[in-house]
């Protein structure tokens, strides 16, 4: 009997582990987003000061889980049989959740996640014992489970999203009237207020969420952290700010740095001492069961788990083996950066390929807040709009420098973000609230941003939306780990070992799969084909750096049109379906380079303007040829997926002439761009009129097909079709070559940034 325990603790020991490395992958967010956002310092600086604070942060804490051991249950209740299958549901179950989070690169809460799983599983198995027990009903459920501290947890969830932002967004507000964008220019004094305002936060923060509890801070320094907390926020603001106003002054150093370097390592201490008991609480919890069942002689159904409802420390050696591996997943995983991106997107004050589409909730809100906004801009009087205009005028930066460069948002803005979420967290944990450390910081950079304007007009309907989709995936948090845990405890309740393997040969497989999938997505978006923004002011310029991306174009189109060929010829659905992708994602690009229309002729200078009309022709060839793949992709997928008629052995004899001959001018082209050998462009447009006229005669031999034998209608639409939009395909390529042709010349210097920058420096 004791061995299938022993296999549930195995079990146990390596949900863990792949629940350290899941669940950091998800709360990385909470202390990189602010640094990592503002360039505050260098990436791996960053990464070196968030893994010292999770080193400290894991050998900090205490390692007890009153939420796993007794917080949403009540152990007395259940027999130790039925607690290893509440524990083990509830791992598998947050292993499989949290991945799913990370894999769409939404942040979600660990917290969250844990205790609606613990209440799943524990309601579900008290279900079924009050069912067995006919002098029960479901009214006695309350005997089981802790029916306060969950209602005390959704309250919790409620009020941290609505109060996080609207402080953040208020802070954030009185903080740029204070110090504008031009904060480098203002009195020294300023900064150092703001710093001792913003670290004496952080470290108070440390103190009340970070070390307070680790074991080895004795009772009385407890006590004087617990009972003094006014004095030492205040006596801490006046020696900070003596000391920052010292460095600013004498040391010449950005105070705004360290304060974000601070921030940093007090979150992600915070986050390690805290957060840790979410992800090896469980199977710790699972360990003490055990321990102290098997020194008994009851049978595992008899023994009630009392001994659930003492606290047990945890082993030091324990703390330390999950600190170093939450470090390293710090360091190698591409999904802690995905959900870092999302939340730093979302709060980027300059224009960002947005990720989240418009929906009738944003557009309403953003409507109504504009409406508001503009009745409260009446209410002020015009110098007093005149000096915030003017505190939140943007400085003039550089067009030499690349979009992609600069920082998400400023220093101020970090600071502010690290500042507030310390606070409220603090607030929060001394008056023993619960409350999502994922949630609070998502939510103050969201507001923060909102309070920054960095949701101007242009894009105040993405990002409403993306906040509305990552604060619905919160709730569906709630509500899928609940149901998940509940399904799974059943489960393991009614098939035991053989259920056990399943679900973790189950978990292994959907885990592994994610992890190919994320990869297989982080190495197409790193592709040699993806397409860059051209940064030149000058026609030539512009012609040699575009010219990798006319011959990645050509390059995908030739793979597309010879795809949507083969497929016709082969009736291959799925290479069909993979066509569209690949169509899509092309699309997708050029229409990001349409997008970077604006900041390419801001970036002009005077006598170069007239090589916006040539960037712009560009495009608007390469949107001419996509379009034309995209319809022939289209039809050629309806076609066969409708299980239309296949073509004739004639008819896919010509379509394929026809490819060969394309895919022979346009490797001819490639090579030209690729090599950067504008001059044999001519060769290839002398070619224009012969591929024409082949198009001309397939067309008239189809005609007269269908006259005579043809007895398809849908076969010899699909052929003209194709035909027709190769044409136009091959005519928008032809304009593309002649656009190149007519103003490439080689006798003159191309005039770019990069050399530009050089001549400056």
């Amino acid at each position: 009997m004791g061995d299938l325990y022993i296999y549930m603790l195995v079990a146990l020991a390596f949900l863990a582990v792949a629940d350290l490395v899941v669940g950091v992958s998800n709360d990385a967010v909470n202390f990189l987003n602010s640094a990592i956002g503002s360039k505050a310092v260098s990436f791996k600086n960053i990464m070196i000061i968030a893994s010292l604070g999770v080193a400290v942060g894991a050998m900090t804490s205490s390692g007890m889980m009153e939420v796993a051991r007794k917080g949403i249950f009540n152990p007395g209740e259940f027999m130790f049989d039925e607690i290893m299958i509440i524990f083990m549901a509830v791992m598998v179950t947050d292993i499989l959740l949290l991945d799913f989070f990370n894999t769409l690169g939404l942040p979600t809460s660990t917290t969250v996640s844990i205790v609606f799983e613990l209440l799943g599983a524990s309601v579900s198995i008290a279900a079924l014992k009050i069912f067995a027990n006919s002098n029960q009903t479901l009214l006695d459920l309350g005997n089981y489970i802790n029916n306060e501290k969950a209602i005390e947890i959704i309250l919790g969830i409620l009020l941290s999203v609505v109060v996080a932002f609207s402080v953040g967004a208020i802070i954030q507000f009185f903080s740029r009237l204070l110090l504008s964008f031009n904060f480098n220019d203002k009195p020294k004094i300023f900064g150092a207020v703001f710093s001792g305002f913003a670290v004496t936060s952080i470290l108070y923060f440390i103190l009340i969420k970070g070390i307070k509890n680790a074991s080895f801070m004795n009772g009385a320094i407890k006590g004087i952290i617990s009972t003094n907390p006014l004095t030492i926020l205040i006596v801490g603001f006046i020696i900070i700010s003596i000391i920052s106003f010292i460095v600013i002054t004498f040391f010449k150093t950005n105070i705004y740095k360290i304060i974000i370097i601070v921030g940093t390592f007090a979150l992600a201490v915070a986050f390690a001492g805290n957060d840790l008991v979410n992800f090896i609480g469980v199977p710790i919890a699972a360990y003490n069961s055990y321990e102290a069942w098997s020194v008994t002689n009851i049978l595992p159904q008899h023994f009630p788990m009392v001994a659930l409802g003492q606290p047990v420390q945890t082993e030091p050696y324990l703390l330390l083996i999950a600190g170093l591996i939450m470090v390293l997943t710090l360091w190698f995983s591409s999904k802690a950066k995905a959900v870092v991106k999302t939340s730093v997107d979302l709060s980027r004050q300059d224009a960002v390929k947005e990720r989240f589409e418009p929906n009738f909730l944003s557009r309403t809100i953003v409507r109504y807040s504009i409406a508001a906004s503009n009745g409260f801009d009446n209410l002020l009087p015009n110098t007093v709009k005149q000096k915030i205009e003017h505190q939140f005028k943007k400085p003039i930066l550089s067009a030499a420098i690349k979009t992609e460069d600069l920082p998400a948002f400023d220093l101020v803005r970090a600071a502010v973000n690290l500042m507030v979420a310390s606070v409220l967290i603090s607030i929060a944990t001394s008056m023993k609230l619960p409350l999502s450390t994922t949630y609070v910081t998502f939510m103050v950079a969201m507001g923060t941003s909102l309070a920054d304007r960095a949701w101007g007009s242009e894009s105040a309907v993405y990002r409403v939306a993306g906040v509305l989709n990552v604060i619905g995936g919160w709730f569906f948090t709630a509500f899928s780990a609940f149901l998940a845990a509940a399904t799974m405890a059943l489960i393991l309740y009614f098939g035991r070992g053989y259920a056990l393997t399943a679900l973790l040969t189950f978990s292994i497989i959907l885990l592994v799969r994610n992890f190919i999938n994320h990869r297989k997505k982080a190495k197409e978006l790193k592709e040699e084909d993806s397409l860059e923004k051209a940064e030149s002011r000058s026609i030539q310029g512009v012609i040699i750096e575009s010219a990798s991306n006319i011959a990645n174009v050509i390059k995908r189109g030739n793979r597309i049109y010879s795809g949507a060929i083969n497929g016709l010829a082969t009736q291959n659905l799925k290479l069909l379906k993979k066509n569209k992708k690949n169509i899509e994602k092309l699309s997708n690009e050029i229409e990001e380079l349409r997008d970077n229309i604006f900041f390419f002729i801001k970036n002009l200078e005077e006598p170069s303007v007239t090589a916006s009309n040539f960037y712009i022709n560009i495009l608007s060839h390469l949107q001419d040829i996509t379009q034309s793949l995209e319809y022939i992709s289209n039809v050629s997928f309806k076609h066969v997926n409708n299980n239309h008629k296949k073509l004739k052995f004639t008819q896919i004899k010509e379509l394929k002439e026809v490819d060969d001959i394309l895919e022979n001018l346009y490797n001819n082209t490639q090579n030209a761009f690729g090599s950067n050998s504008f001059e044999k462009i001519g060769l290839i447009l002398d070619k224009k009129q012969q591929v024409l006229n082949m198009l001309s005669q397939k067309i008239q031999k189809q005609v007269e097909r269908t006259r005579t034998e043809e007895s398809s209608p849908k076969n010899t639409t699909l052929y003209f079709s194709v035909l027709l939009e190769t044409k136009d395909l091959l005519i928008a390529t032809m304009n593309l070559l002649e656009e190149y042709y007519n103003a490439h010349d080689s006798s003159v210097e191309p005039a770019t940034i990069a050399n530009n920058s050089q001549e400056e420096e």
